[in-house]
């Protein structure tokens, strides 16, 4: 009954009303692989088939940017050889595939001097070959987390005033504009949904400057099994809200008649 009432969901579906950037953190893929008693990183190779299902899924119902949470600053403290089996993972992933046949172009957001080597120059390959796809635009945030991301932009502001003599930075100087085009994300709009696989409640340092009207889905399901129609029900929970941003339900239906 369950897969049925999802069909209806999609029949349902205002293509009209797609969201334009979707978020993910894709969270379960350790429980999910120790629940089959495999080692975690078995369950970070079945995540990288999500990705495939998900990015072809997002480019045929019209999105236009997909950012993943992949690696975040936090992770580098887990047992050394799942970082080294992640790091691998990445570097075998980034195939063209993916990206060419669905017309994808890649971008990286993250402090990805901390990377290895060989996967930053990966990264930076993969970013030039992908440049002129345009049907959608795939983020993956790698080394990434919110707080490091706005403290760098701060530092980046004062870094460039301090090459200026002719003008010192003043307090009313730092606007929410300035902070966003330091932002690691300023190349992209803010996210329409954020999606959490894996059943926890929680955003965890990730695009916290970019989701402030941002919708929120949580699902308990693992990332390796969140498949199209799972998808297709968050974008179907989104096209039911009202969103408001800070104005009254009122003053949005009125908008919309006229």
């Amino acid at each position: 009954m369950l897969f049925s009432s999802y069909i209806i969901m999609v029949e349902e579906l205002d293509m009209t009303r797609i969201p334009e950037h979707i978020a993910i953190i894709m969270d379960g893929n350790g429980r999910w692989a120790t629940e089959r008693n495999k080692p975690r990183s078995y369950g970070h190779q079945a995540g990288v088939e999500t990705v495939r299902r998900i990015t072809s899924e997002c480019v045929r119902l019209g999105v236009k940017y997909l950012t993943l949470y992949t690696f975040s600053t936090e992770n580098w403290s887990r047992p050394s050889d799942e970082i080294a089996a992640l790091m691998g993972l990445v570097l075998t992933s980034l195939e063209d595939e993916i990206f060419m046949k669905n017309n994808v172009r890649f971008r990286v957001i993250g402090d990805i001097g901390r990377l290895p080597i060989e996967v930053q120059q990966k990264l930076r390959e993969t970013e030039e070959h992908t440049a002129k796809n345009s049907a959608m635009t795939m983020v993956v945030a790698l080394s990434y987390s919110s707080r490091w991301e706005i403290t760098k932009a701060v530092q980046d502001i004062i870094a460039e005033n301090q090459g200026n003599e002719k003008v010192s930075l003043r307090p009313e100087m730092i606007t929410e504009e300035l902070l966003s085009k330091h932002m690691q994300t300023n190349f992209m709009p803010d996210p329409d949904l954020l999606i959490r696989t894996g059943g926890e409640l929680r955003i965890s340092n990730y695009l916290l400057w970019q989701i402030a009207y941002s919708e929120l889905y949580f699902c308990d399901t693992y990332w390796p099994d969140f498949g199209e129609d799972d998808l297709q029900h968050a974008i179907y929970s989104f096209q039911k809200r009202q969103r408001r941003f800070g104005k009254t339900e009122r003053q949005i239906e009125e908008n919309e008649n006229k």
